[in-house]
């Protein structure tokens, strides 16, 4: 069903185009048999052709069948079928329709006086240009709120590129500001200790028993950064989280975070391959998210189950992620992409690589991260 509806999306043109020319050729067959012109085939097949020509060339096409008109005016009576004819032609003109349906009518009307101006001038003469002018003034309608809904839609996605934009925009530019404070909050402090301790080694040597203050000092002043960098860093947090002792989370948390996704319908196969061991913080705490994300981006856009690899190498530990893609999740429910940015930014700054994307043959996605350890164990 879905082929089919993304088919005729396709094809909607055309199979107008197939539509119209049907209902134009069986009205024009039999306006012509009622008028018995003897003319029929050929009006049909100039009528049938105008309709699938109109959209490519429409300025010559209105220009043959307008002919195709007068003609008939000449030799009498009028054609109906070219007359239905030059309303569809006249709905696919472009640029200014009600100037060249005025032009048309014109010119078929003053013909029609100089041929009969007993017979055309009358009021049922004028009421046939309604449909030039309908077919005129319809086009007309249907390209403006095209263009309308085009020009929306434009300003709809501009906008929400901008406000995308803007909300990176004031990520960083308040990962900036928190930067340079904390920078001029460490240093100031750092400076400190370090004249309190160049002072600490002169007294120890002069005079032992007045090294306790100096040392107290020092003891202050790392106190002070301490409490500084909590208190800049502390803006980036959640408030939620500001009375939890929790520790920070590692890998060896990965079997409650899998225990939950579990609970919650999720599959997840986990491999373990190589020898845990101790890693460095920001390592643990790097693949522990990105673990953990990802995960939730396969249960968030994934068919309801995973696979995790985690490899303890001797100078870096693996970890990998794979998903099967289920392409109505992406295309209706696509995210913000900052996910993403967070894990690249985890594997920087451990001094990782990340990398995402499908797999062959197409229908999986990964996402791979290689974080060094730096050898320890």
């Amino acid at each position: 069903m879905d082929r089919v509806q993304a088919w005729g999306q396709r094809h909607r043109a055309v199979l107008s185009d197939v539509g119209v020319a049907i209902f134009l050729a069986a009205a024009t067959l039999q306006i012509e048999r009622a008028n018995q012109t003897g003319h029929g085939t050929a009006v049909t097949s100039l009528a049938v052709a105008a309709v699938f020509l109109r959209r490519r060339w429409p300025y010559p096409t209105l220009a043959v069948v307008t002919a195709g008109a007068l003609a008939s005016v000449i030799v009498q009576p009028m054609s109906g079928g070219l007359l239905l004819a030059l309303g569809v032609v006249m709905f696919s003109v472009p640029r200014q329709p009600i100037a060249y349906a005025a032009g048309v009518s014109i010119l078929i009307f003053g013909t029609g006086l100089v041929v009969d101006a007993s017979g055309w001038w009358k009021i049922q003469s004028l009421a046939a240009f309604t449909w030039i002018f309908g077919g005129a003034g319809i086009g007309d309608g249907v390209r403006s709120r095209r263009a309308y809904l085009a020009e929306v839609t434009e300003r709809a996605r501009q906008a929400e590129q901008t406000r995308e934009e803007e909300a990176r925009r004031r990520v960083m530019d308040e990962r900036l500001r928190i930067a340079r404070e904390l920078h001029d909050v460490v240093a100031h402090h750092i400076a400190v200790i370090s004249v309190q301790a160049g002072a600490a080694g002169h007294v120890l040597r002069q005079q032992p028993e007045q090294v306790w203050p100096v040392l107290g000092n020092i003891r202050e002043a790392a106190d002070t950064v301490l409490r500084e960098i909590h208190s800049v860093i502390g803006v980036l947090r959640d408030p939620d989280e500001a009375g939890s002792t929790e520790p920070t989370p590692g890998l060896d948390r990965l079997p409650e975070l899998i225990g939950g996704l579990r609970g919650a319908g999720f599959r997840v196969r986990s491999e373990l391959r190589g020898e845990p061991r101790a890693l460095p913080v920001v390592t643990d705490l790097a693949a522990y998210r990105i673990v953990q994300e990802a995960l939730t981006n396969a249960h968030r856009y994934g068919d309801g189950a995973a696979t995790l690899t985690v490899d303890y190498g001797p100078d870096a530990i693996t970890v990998e992620i794979t998903n099967t893609i289920v392409a109505y999740r992406v295309n209706t429910r696509a995210g913000s992409g900052f996910g993403l940015l967070g894990m690249r930014e985890r594997a920087a700054a451990a001094h990782g690589t990340l990398s995402t994307g499908p797999v062959d043959p197409g229908d999986r996605y990964r996402v791979l991260a290689v974080l060094p350890t730096g050898g320890k164990s």
